[in-house]
């Protein structure tokens, strides 16, 4: 397992990081991991919202009167 070190740690952040894990009965380097893994999950979260939105964005919409699909085929039935 690696080691990640943090430097120049305001000390609210950390006073508040303390609070969480005694908190949460964790370790302060155990609720720092949890954390650091609730935020990639959120990124990859976010992240996968913007691609469906940009697909979505994307989805063809016909122009104003256009037929429907029915009214095609009772059109071309009608032939």
């Amino acid at each position: 397992m690696s080691t990640l070190r943090v430097r120049n740690v305001p000390d609210e952040l950390y006073q508040r990081l303390q609070e969480l894990a005694r908190q949460n009965n964790r370790s302060l380097g155990a609720q720092v991991v949890t954390l650091l893994y609730a935020a990639i999950d959120e990124e990859r979260r976010r992240q996968q919202g913007q691609a469906l939105n940009a697909i979505r964005s994307r989805r063809f919409t016909p122009h104003a009167g256009a037929l429907t699909s029915t009214e095609l085929l009772r059109e071309d039935r009608q032939r």
